[in-house]
């Protein structure tokens, strides 16, 4: 690796470990409230750029967001987020952390939101139990198997469980989601 590369490499661990320290600072409280606040504007951007999202997810057993930042130097990337998965049907709502690890060539950091819906309590209950993980990439829209019809901008994820991307160019689609762990956040539940 040239200085450059090096260089950049130190000064996103720094920015990283920065912003999770700042995270770690806050109380259980004020990280809800500002979960709370990522949840509603990821909702809201995705319902901008697919409206028909909002009955999809009216409809369905339950949805997650997770909004994540990401970081890629040279060979290696990775992205943490945090969220609240919803259940529809009973009303719970679970905290919720992710982490994810890929490589592949890049330099950059990205934002972006992830919306997981639900079709199913089976899916449901295996997204919050804590041994969620993804890793390949998402499938092409298809359709959602439990009213024939198709889940218009998402991306199949696993059996009755499907994810829209949002990023801030818009609705993302082939949403690659490689070495993905999300898992229930124990210090908010």
């Amino acid at each position: 690796m040239g200085k450059i590369t090096l260089r950049l490499l130190a000064v996103t661990l720094m920015l990283m470990l920065a912003l999770s320290g700042a995270v770690l600072a806050k109380s259980a409280d004020q990280q809800r409230t500002e979960i709370g606040r990522l949840h509603t504007k990821a909702l809201t951007n995705l319902y901008e750029v697919n409206p028909n999202a909002q009955d999809v997810i009216a409809g369905s057993y339950g949805y997650a967001t997770i909004s994540s930042t990401g970081a890629k130097i040279g060979l290696f990337g990775s992205a943490h987020g945090r969220g609240l998965a919803v259940n529809n049907v009973t009303g719970e709502r679970v905290y919720m952390k992710m982490e994810e690890y890929a490589l592949g060539i890049g330099l950059g950091v990205k934002e972006y939101d992830l919306i997981f819906v639900f079709g199913s309590e089976h899916a449901w209950d295996s997204f919050v139990s804590g041994k969620f993980k993804v890793g390949g990439e998402a499938t092409a829209s298809a359709t959602d198997g439990y009213s024939g019809g198709a889940i218009d901008g998402a991306d199949v994820v696993a059996k009755d469980m499907w994810v829209y991307q949002v990023t801030t160019k818009g609705l993302a689609v082939g949403v690659s989601l490689k070495g993905l762990s999300i898992y229930p956040n124990k210090d908010l539940n």
